[in-house]
């Protein structure tokens, strides 16, 4: 007889190891997701994320650690974390010959929905995912966007506790992505799901996510909600894009004691400072004085961006595949 595991979250995982061979794809991942927030996970090509995913959703068994996914444990009952979890991966597998509601029909029934109880499910869907009369023409005649939406609709039809949405907008343009947000937020606040994200868009993760993970070769090297871990980099980012190594630019702004940090990153310099409009003279000053060519200096608040850079080494939308040099510090962990 299976029995549910008592707890506030609706995924835990401890000490999570996977190797292929000799390679740790990931080496002790501790994650914690509580029931009915949106987690936004977030990481470098390579980094590990997919395989924390496909670990999570019991298509891949860890080398070592625990997972527990809606109450189950997901090596030992994995078909039980399987009724209760919904996932829209990246490769939707949509059959353009079917309509939309008989793809959901189909899907309600593999799950031991009846045809009555499939309908109505149906009805409840139409409008939260925004489908409408397209319900019954072919999937292919739709848009992506409306595919992503029909996708969304499919993972749902059981009714999970958890869903797991991998890029959901990755390829979509700005409209589609952003109605997507608000079925995401529609889904989370009307049905109380509990909703794991991956995304390349770090504005999608500060929009959508109450809390963020970030993982990096295999390990997670940041956790917190949005806010927290741009507010550990300091009021105010006085960014400088240089000729030459920042490293050694690096030094020049050593004398000037209102600076709260520096972050050198390949011929990027990143200065945290508690009053941005107040200092960026004094740091303009300071490069130019030992002859560092500055091409662009901007002052702005931190982003999630700059937390990834932070504590990966690189920027997200550079690809984040190739690693520049590490940081010397990151923001600090929250649960």
């Amino acid at each position: 007889m299976t029995h549910a595991t008592n707890g506030s979250y609706a995924i835990a995982a401890q000490g999570l190891v996977r190797h292929f061979g000799p390679v740790k794809a990931v080496d002790g991942v501790d994650l914690h997701v509580r029931k009915g927030e949106i987690f936004g996970f977030l990481g470098p090509n390579g980094a590990g994320k997919t395989t924390v995913i496909r670990m999570l959703v019991t298509l891949l068994a860890p080398t070592a650690g625990t997972i527990t996914v809606a109450g189950y444990d997901a090596v030992r009952q994995p078909h039980e974390v399987r009724l209760r979890i919904g996932a829209a991966l990246q490769a939707a597998a949509l059959d353009n010959k079917q309509t939309g509601r008989e793809l959901l029909r189909l899907q309600g029934k593999l799950y031991g929905l009846s045809r009555k109880q499939a309908d109505r499910r149906i009805a409840d869907l139409t409008d939260l995912v925004d489908i409408g009369e397209a319900m019954d023409r072919l999937i292919g005649t739709y848009s992506g966007g409306m595919k992503r939406r029909l996708d969304l609709a499919a993972a749902l039809v059981h009714s999970p506790q958890v869903l797991f949405l991998d890029e959901p907008t990755s390829g979509l343009d700005p409209i589609s992505r952003a109605r997507i947000w608000e079925e995401v937020r529609g889904i989370n606040r009307e049905l109380g799901v509990t909703i794991f994200l991956t995304t390349q868009y770090l504005e999608e993760a500060d929009a959508l996510t109450d809390r963020v993970g970030i993982i990096n070769h295999g390990t997670l090297v940041a956790q917190g909600t949005p806010t927290d871990l741009k507010h550990a980099l300091g009021s105010d980012l006085i960014i400088a894009r240089l000729e030459g190594d920042a490293a050694i630019a690096a030094e020049a702004l050593k004398g000037i004691a209102a600076i709260e940090g520096v972050e050198a990153h390949g011929q990027e310099l990143t200065v945290s400072v508690a009053n941005g409009a107040a200092l960026i003279s004094a740091v303009a000053l300071a490069l130019n004085q030992h002859g560092i060519v500055v091409r662009e200096l901007t002052l702005r608040t931190p982003t999630l961006d700059d937390v990834f850079l932070q504590v990966t080494g690189a920027r997200l939308q550079d690809g984040a595949g190739t690693q520049q040099q590490a940081p010397s510090k990151s923001p600090a962990s929250g649960s």
